[in-house]
């Protein structure tokens, strides 16, 4: 699939890893509503891809996002009501683009992550940061609330955490990410590189369709109880089970070699 030349992304291929890389190095990659728009469309085509499996979100510069540039927020903030809203709308959709590829969504965080960099790292599926990385849902200091991007983080770090980043602002660094769940692994600088690299080998290493599924799985039976979830799992797995990938890759366990989609 032929990409767009975007304004404010750099999108290059590895084979079938997609990169993903915010490019506005001068102002620490925040985003104002290209970035916005151009993040929405890259995602909706790589899920679209068939031959991108792995998507790798990142940042160019020293700092993977500092979030919404502030003066794109006052212009939003300039509209009316309606125009206004409609933006926020957009950005929340763009957040979602990312939480719902159905490609796996590799985050590797770096410098700063501040307000919707924060929120980039919740809507990955893993994010890897290095431990000198400064989060912060900072949007408090400024005198507005992360609401766009609060379900995405409350779905990583949980309602009793987001309590007090959410009313403090407080910045904080890779390891506490790490402690409170915002990113999967913290890492030295030197080896964020190789820690990317090693996620990236294991899904590849997995059946495409299978790491899809398992991406609808966990929405579908996270809010449920045990006894609802029976039937719903039952049928998942008695349905992948009849797959040909599934055919394939306990074809290959049994007879001690690679599956076809590893290379």
């Amino acid at each position: 699939m032929n990409y767009p030349d975007y304004e404010t992304l750099a999108v290059s291929r590895d084979d079938a890893v997609l990169h993903v890389k915010l490019d506005r190095p001068d102002v620490r990659n925040a985003f104002n509503g290209t970035v916005v728009d151009e993040l929405q469309n890259a995602f909706q085509l790589a899920g679209e891809d068939d031959t991108t499996r792995v998507v790798v979100l990142s940042g160019n510069g020293k700092s993977f996002s500092a979030g919404a540039d502030l003066s794109w927020m006052r212009e939003q903030a300039e509209l009316d009501e309606v125009a206004n809203a409609a933006g926020a709308d957009r950005m929340a959709r763009m957040f979602l683009a990312i939480a719902r590829c159905p490609k796996p969504v590799v985050a590797r965080i770096h410098g700063h992550a501040l307000g919707g960099g924060s929120g980039l790292t919740a809507a990955a599926d893993i994010a890897i940061c290095s431990d000198e990385t400064v989060f912060g849902l900072t949007e408090v200091k400024l005198g507005i609330v992360p609401a766009v991007i609060s379900p995405f983080v409350m779905q990583k770090i949980g309602e009793g955490r987001a309590r007090r980043l959410f009313l403090t602002g407080e910045r904080f660094d890779g390891r506490e990410a790490a402690r409170i769940g915002l990113v999967s692994e913290s890492v030295p600088e030197a080896e964020l590189d190789g820690a990317v690299d090693h996620v990236v080998r294991e899904l590849l290493g997995s059946g495409p369709a299978a790491v899809a599924s398992a991406k609808e799985l966990i929405r579908a039976v996270a809010k449920s109880s045990l006894e609802d979830a029976i039937p719903v799992t039952s049928d998942w797995i008695a349905k992948l089970r009849a797959t040909p990938e599934a055919s394939e890759g306990m074809s290959a366990f049994l007879e001690k070699r690679k599956p076809n989609w590893v290379r």
